[in-house]
């Protein structure tokens, strides 16, 4: 009997068990540790962390989902004008020199008071020019030493309290606009539309532009409304409430689905979500965030910018 092959047979196959026990030992927590990065590696992609300070600096608008009301509406482009029942045209009652100006563009006038001092041609006596109403100098044509006559304004005073707001309306559109429909208008500041109601549609058009006119009569107490700047305007056509809404800005598509990112702590979390109908500003969330939810609202393209780093926030 060889008992070198024998012996070398043994040695083989100890060998060969001892290779397969530590194989099955090892496999496992190979696994387990494969399985482990994979649910970490998922935990990030569907989430990430952004401090205080990154989402202040980065401009990310945070809000809560909230009942909102969509609305079918047009959008309309305008002229902010001073009030025309709201203002008056000093005029010179006798042609003469200027002998004084007391007001000038932009200063503030009660009913009364002195704009300029005119010394007259026929009696060669000074009288006054004087404001008709309480308001803003809007126009001065005049100056000191300049002669002056009925036939043209020294001063224009104006009630700002009250614009007027003429809005360009297009042949297509005529239809739909009547007087006492709600406009929400755009000063274009950055803060809240002004509500205001459609108080003239001009039964003239313009043969050049084939358009008409339609005006608010608007309040303008805090001076949002400048006339001579431009101002839109969105006319309300149609208004449904829905149960949960968020802003357009928060969508973001990723892999082809329709997501918002939604504050968890501090913590934004993938959240995708099944939309209905929607405006220029509203979406109408029907799956997937809940009323209260705090979610990205503006610059939310920074949060999906970040996620896709895949990499903590440490600031």
């Amino acid at each position: 009997m060889n008992y070198g092959l024998i012996r070398y047979l043994l040695l083989a196959l100890v060998g060969t068990v001892l290779l397969y026990g530590g194989y099955r030992m090892l496999t496992p927590a190979a696994v387990k540790t494969s399985a482990t990065e994979k649910a970490e590696k998922e935990e990030r992609s569907d989430s990430v962390v952004l401090s205080d300070a990154k989402i202040t600096a980065a401009g990310i608008e945070l809000a809560k989902a909230s009942p909102g009301i969509l609305r079918d509406s047009i959008l309309l482009n305008g002229t902010v004008q001073p009030n025309q029942e709201a203002l008056v045209q000093v005029t010179p009652r006798f042609p003469g020199i200027v002998r004084d100006v007391r007001k000038r563009i932009g200063d503030s006038v009660q009913k009364g008071d002195i704009l300029a001092i005119v010394e007259s041609n026929q009696s060669l006596t000074p009288y006054e020019l004087k404001a008709a109403l309480a308001g803003t100098v809007i126009d001065r044509q005049t100056t000191l030493g300049e002669y002056v006559s009925e036939q043209k304004p020294a001063f224009v005073v104006a009630d700002l309290s009250t614009v007027w707001v003429d809005f360009t309306v297009y042949r297509r559109d005529l239809g739909r606009v009547s007087v006492g429909d709600l406009i929400l208008i755009n000063p274009a500041d950055g803060k809240p539309p002004v509500e205001a109601r459609i108080s003239y549609v001009s039964p003239v058009g313009s043969s050049d532009t084939q358009s008409a006119l339609a005006r608010a009569v608007v309040s303008n107490a805090d001076q949002r409304l400048r006339p001579g700047l431009f101002a839109s305007g969105r006319l309300i056509l149609s208004e449904r409430q829905v149960a949960v809404g968020v802003k357009s800005s928060a969508l973001q598509i990723i892999e082809n689905r329709t997501v918002v990112f939604v504050r968890n702590g501090e913590k934004f979390e993938v959240r995708d979500v099944e939309i209905g109908d929607r405006d220029s500003e509203l979406v109408e969330i029907t799956f997937g965030v809940l009323e209260g939810d705090t979610y990205a609202a503006r610059n939310s393209f920074i949060v999906k910018a970040e996620l896709a780093k895949g990499a903590p926030d440490n600031d």
